[in-house]
């Protein structure tokens, strides 16, 4: 019988195959063969692999081979006799081969000497080479927190005058802002065709604020000299977001108005819109004392370090200044500058670039500054400028007065809420305690991050803040159309609270040169005159002191229209 597929192994019949004792013996014969003491498989291991030996090693489960020499060992007959060993070399000799071996030695060792000096001469002329630039210090754990004189410093102006620029140039001058890093910021803004931009990056951090070159949202950064720490605040100088500037205000102790000194720039700041004027109004009206002007940009081809030109800019400024009740001999100094290359921000740069200034730079001036008294021994007052979540509440702000510390109960107005303070930040630093005119970030606990609104002040319990919702105050119309009568509305901003008010009444009128009130109840108010109002908050209680009793919260700023409209000082909280 023959297979479909051409084999002819298949038996024709079943009757004719092998027998049962036939079949099992080939069966067993394949099974007979099979190794049963065979090693356990295991997946991934070849079992058949020779063990690895490193080289120079000897396997310690294998013996080392016995050699068996005895065959090869020589007779007595074939080794030689005394008289035929080599004599030793004589004294001379050996003389003559220690001073071989000396002479390479010392060959070999100033080599060596020469070729340590050799790269300690390639070092030190590679760190010539290179830029000295301070390296931020860190501080190691456990080391005592060395406290200095702390000072906050706003920057204002208009858009495009500088601001970030030069904050950004001042952290990397004071180490606090890495080259590599700043090297990055440099290639993405030449991939954005926007090469003079990258310093500003350092504090404008929002994509937003580095596709457009604007900046939003106050920047909040810090750096060190060897006298003081210093708390970088840069405003945003759009007319857009003077809300925002205001807040960072609320927070300073000094500002630096930067003025742009390129043609056609400094004279659209400053005219009427600009916001260099209004600026400088705020910062007054939220306290700031002493102001630095300075004029930027002097490297510009269009200016080339020109004293006409910084002068010009100079004596454009002074009577408005001293309109907004800066004094021009104690309160403003002036300097020129510039931010992209650096120029009198830390260094003075060569006589042969300016030689009608040689100084101070800035950060020597800010340096030299007389210390500002703190109120250290008063009742704690921190404004609550943000808040948001982060495993627990945080909130923001600046300790007006008193200290804080951790674990310290305090009060929050004016919900009345008992609140405990888990953990004090100040400058990306944990500390145990904060002093006054430091902004500090407190993680608190026995509130909800919702219950939280900016404007709120955390206060020692035994000695709160006012609240109130209808308060006196006096007040000074800047700029306004028309005539402001009882029932005109406005917003509110009175540290860094901001609520829409109302006013109920005229009460009198203030002779400004005089200072003597009108008898009458004036029916209205206009622009340039000052005068008494009672003013009423249309959503409720709000914290507010006296300026007389705490300046810090007595001072306020009336907006509408997106223009400041009028400043003014709080006299008698009535309910």
């Amino acid at each position: 019988m023959a297979a479909q597929n051409g084999q002819d192994n298949v038996p024709d019949s079943w009757d004719d195959g092998p027998t049962s004792d036939d079949a099992a013996s080939e069966i067993t014969k394949p099974m007979s063969s099979l190794n049963v003491n065979a090693a356990i498989f295991t997946p991934g291991t070849n079992i058949f692999a020779k063990p690895f030996i490193p080289p120079g090693s000897v396997p310690l489960h294998e013996p080392s081979p016995v050699i068996d020499n005895t065959n090869n060992l020589p007779n007595e007959e074939s080794l030689p006799k005394p008289d035929t060993w080599e004599s030793p070399p004589n004294e001379g000799e050996l003389d003559l081969m220690d001073t071989d071996t000396k002479a390479v030695s010392e060959e070999q060792s100033e080599n060596l000497e020469n070729w340590g000096e050799d790269e300690e001469d390639e070092e030190e002329n590679d760190m010539e080479d290179e830029q000295e630039v301070p390296v931020k210090k860190v501080k190691a754990p456990g080391e005592k927190k060395v406290r200095k004189e702390h000072l906050n410093v706003v920057f204002i102006g208009h858009v495009d005058a500088g601001k970030s620029t030069i904050g950004g140039h001042m952290l990397y001058l004071t180490g606090m802002v890495d080259k590599r890093t700043l090297e990055k910021y440099e290639r993405e803004a030449k991939e954005k065709n926007r090469e003079t931009w990258y310093l500003s990056w350092a504090l404008d951090t929002n994509l937003e604020e580095r596709e457009k070159g604007k900046t939003v949202e106050v920047g909040r950064a810090f750096f060190e000299s060897e006298k003081k720490h210093y708390s970088v605040l840069d405003a945003p100088g759009h007319k857009s977001f003077v809300p925002n500037m205001i807040c960072g205000a609320s927070q300073a102790d000094l500002a630096i108005l930067v003025i742009s000194a390129r043609r056609g720039e400094f004279e659209t700041g400053f005219e009427r819109g600009g916001q260099t004027r209004e600026h400088a109004m705020l910062v007054k009206t939220a306290g700031v004392r002493h102001l630095v002007v300075l004029i930027n940009k002097m490297d510009d081809p269009t200016v080339e370090w020109d004293e006409a030109r910084y002068n010009e800019c100079k004596e454009g400024l002074l009577p408005y200044l001293r309109k907004c009740g800066f004094n021009p001999k104690t309160d403003i100094y002036f300097m020129p500058c510039s931010g992209l290359t650096g120029a009198f921000l830390t260094m003075i740069p060569d006589e042969k670039i300016c030689p009608w200034y040689r100084g101070p730079s800035l950060l020597t001036y800010l340096d030299e500054m007389p210390p500002i008294s703190r109120a250290l021994d008063a009742p704690v007052r921190l404004p609550i400028v943000d808040r948001y979540r982060d495993m627990g509440t945080i909130v923001l702000g600046k300790i007006e007065s008193g200290v804080v510390t951790t674990n310290q109960k305090l009060l929050m107005m004016p919900n009345r809420v008992s609140i405990k303070i888990m953990t004090i930040v100040s400058d990306e630093e944990d500390s145990d305690d904060a002093m006054p005119g430091e902004n500090v970030k407190l993680k608190i606990s026995g509130v909800e991050e919702e219950d939280v609104s900016p404007g709120f002040v955390l206060c020692s319990p035994e000695d709160v803040c006012n609240t109130g919702r209808v308060f006196d105050a006096q007040i000074v119309i800047l700029e306004h159309k028309s005539i402001i009568s009882a029932g005109y509305s406005c917003v509110l901003h009175i540290h860094s609270c901001v609520e829409e008010i109302t006013l109920k009444a005229m009460l009198c009128l203030i002779d400004k040169k005089t200072g003597e009130k009108s008898q009458k109840r004036p029916r209205f108010i206009k622009q340039d005159q000052a005068g008494i109002a009672r003013l009423e908050v249309n959503g409720g209680l709000i914290c507010l002191e006296t300026f007389k009793d705490f300046p810090q919260m007595g001072r306020f700023t009336l907006r509408d229209e997106g223009k400041t409209i009028a400043i003014g000082k709080v006299l008698k909280i009535i309910e």
